[in-house]
């Protein structure tokens, strides 16, 4: 009886480790100003998409990579499409406005910074140890942006788009897809946007 009740005392410390995270995943974002994000955007899209000479191409857009995206696989896709584009579109950029690079250069520091606050989300979980060792059944919440193959292979058609253009023209294709992204972070991570619209 004693055995069955430490069980359950572990079960519900478990349970209620594994909802507190989850719903920090859901918000761990926060403290970014989303609202002011796509403001600073908007500032530069008609140039940048005044550069862009691909009209008939998309990297993001297309329904079946980003708007197709289940639940499970939300956090694993804005964790690898902010490496997208901190690691390869910020960088392959290359712009001689220094007033539109002032705004693209504080675009890629909040991304970074979305990219940091995310990964310590998903960090290291020891103490749901205990509840792991008895239910092996929760290690799902260990791994809850788990990068499923859906995810992987929305992430891959990305970056095979992204490929097929020159890197120039790549860079200048997705920093003009740019509020697609932020409007599927403000969507999914539910929280994000009306904290950061409340500090402003």
């Amino acid at each position: 009886m004693k055995a069955l009740c430490v069980s359950l005392c572990l079960l519900g410390a478990g349970l209620f480790l594994c909802s507190v995270h989850a719903r920090g995943l859901r918000r761990c974002l926060i403290s970014t100003n989303l609202h002011r994000m796509e403001e600073s955007f908007r500032g530069i899209k008609t140039a940048i998409q005044a550069k862009d000479t691909f009209q008939n191409v998309t990297i993001l857009s297309p329904s079946e990579t980003l708007h197709g995206i289940k639940p499970l696989d939300v956090c694993c896709v804005t964790k690898n499409l902010l490496a997208f584009y901190v690691d390869r579109v910020f960088k392959d950029h290359q712009e001689l406005n220094p007033q539109i690079m002032r705004k693209i250069s504080s675009l890629a520091n909040s991304f970074l910074y979305m990219q940091k606050t995310l990964q310590q989300c998903g960090g290291d979980k020891t103490d749901l140890a205990p509840a792991l060792q008895a239910f092996p059944a929760l290690v799902t919440c260990k791994k809850l942006c788990h990068c499923r193959q859906e995810a992987t292979n929305a992430t891959r058609i990305i970056h095979d788009n992204y490929d097929q253009l020159e890197v120039r023209a790549a860079a200048v294709k997705s920093l003009g897809e740019l509020d697609v992204f932020l409007a599927w972070i403000d969507k999914h991570h539910q929280g994000t946007s009306a904290a950061s619209r409340q500090g402003t």
